[in-house]
C-alpha cells in the first residue's frame, strides 16, 4: 500500500506564493510520473501538473507561467511551487501517483493523498 502525504497548504493573499510538497512512501517513486490535482468547493477534480519520471512537465493551461512542478527522487518528494496566486485556485490540492513505471506520458493512477486547502483571498 502505497502512502501519499502532502502538506503546504495554508491561506494566501492573493500575488503570494506556497509551496506544496507531497512524500511518497514506494520504494520505486523514481521510476513513477506523479501528477497534483485540485478541487474546488462544488466542482469536480481537475488536473494541474504533472512530471514524468525523466523530469519531463506538462501543465494546466491556466496555471502556466505561475506554478512549478519538480521532484527530488533521494527525498521520496514531488512539490509544486505556486506564486502569483488568484482566488480561483482556491482548493483541495491533491497528489497522484502514476500507473505504470517509466511512462512516456501521465497517466493518473488510483493513489491519491489526503490533500491540503489552499485558500487565497482578494
Amino acid at each position: 500500500q502505497v502512502q501519499l502525504v502532502e502538506s503546504g497548504g495554508g491561506v494566501v493573499q492573493a500575488g503570494g506564493s506556497l509551496r506544496l510538497s507531497c512524500v511518497s512512501s514506494e520504494r520505486s517513486f523514481s521510476a513513477r510520473a506523479m501528477g497534483w490535482f485540485r478541487q474546488a468547493p462544488g466542482k469536480e477534480r481537475e488536473f494541474v501538473a504533472a512530471i514524468l519520471w525523466h523530469g519531463g512537465t506538462t501543465y494546466y493551461d491556466s496555471v502556466k507561467g505561475r506554478f512549478t512542478i519538480s521532484r527530488d527522487n533521494a527525498k521520496n518528494t514531488v512539490y509544486l511551487q505556486m506564486n502569483s496566486l488568484k482566488p480561483e485556485d482556491t482548493a483541495v490540492y491533491y497528489c497522484n501517483r502514476g500507473d505504470t513505471y517509466y511512462s512516456g506520458s501521465y497517466d493518473q493512477g488510483d493513489y491519491w493523498g489526503q490533500g491540503t486547502q489552499v485558500t487565497v483571498f482578494s
